[in-house]
């Protein structure tokens, strides 16, 4: 019966009606009942948007964005606004504005992090080679062996970056002309290249044990 129906119920009969008429909202009146608060409501909007918002931010968010963080932020603002959304009026458009907002931050925290690794990378490296230096021989001899082995694991073009930014010291816009990339995308790549390889000489000293064959 009717009456019986939970709210949960009623909210997935609405949405297999509105999923009939349309691909791009909900009925207004599942929009109405999550600005009431009410839960079942919001898990639909959810279910439905969760998708397309995810594949939209995974389309335009650079590498080493976190797509899954920008989407449940979105929705997470989303439900905290959603007194604020307008019934009546196109409430896809209203969600993806907030999810372009979020991924505009996590673009700018990317920059960000990429212009620190640029300022302070080449400064961290040398303090790395150094406290390498005041190790006993053996480790620092093991350490090369695998640096050397993990850039080999990188490819040429990778081992032509750091070459030109830590053997050669090329500024950054000399590399991007060599490279024919952007300032911007060179810092993304030596950065991605640091973590690639200090990754890789953590799991052969955790898997190898420290012993060169």
């Amino acid at each position: 019966m009717r009456g019986n129906l939970s709210a949960a119920a009623a909210i997935s009969i609405m949405e297999s009606r509105v999923m009939i008429a349309t691909e791009n909202n909900l009925c207004p009146e599942i929009i109405h009942r999550a600005r009431q608060g009410e839960r079942a409501a919001m898990e639909a909007i959810v279910r439905r948007y969760q998708e397309p918002v995810r594949a939209w931010v995974a389309a335009h968010c650079p590498p080493g964005g976190d797509v899954d963080e920008v989407a449940q932020r979105t929705f997470l603002a989303a439900f905290t606004r959603i007194a604020e959304f307008e019934e009546g009026t196109a409430f896809r458009a209203w969600l993806f504005a907030i999810a372009r907002f979020h991924l505009l931050t996590e673009i700018t925290r990317l920059r960000r992090l990429a212009d620190y690794h640029t300022r302070y990378g080449r400064d961290l490296f040398s303090r790395e080679l150094e406290r390498r230096a005041e190790e006993p021989d053996e480790t620092t001899a093991v350490r090369l062996h695998y640096l050397r082995e993990c850039l080999e694991a990188i490819g040429e073009t990778g081992r032509a970056f750091i070459a030109w930014r830590y053997t050669d010291g090329l500024p950054l816009q000399e590399i991007a002309a060599r490279s024919g990339r952007s300032v911007a995308a060179v810092k993304k790549q030596l950065w991605l290249l640091r973590q690639k390889l200090q990754q890789c000489i953590e799991k052969k000293l955790a898997t190898e044990g420290g012993a060169i064959a």
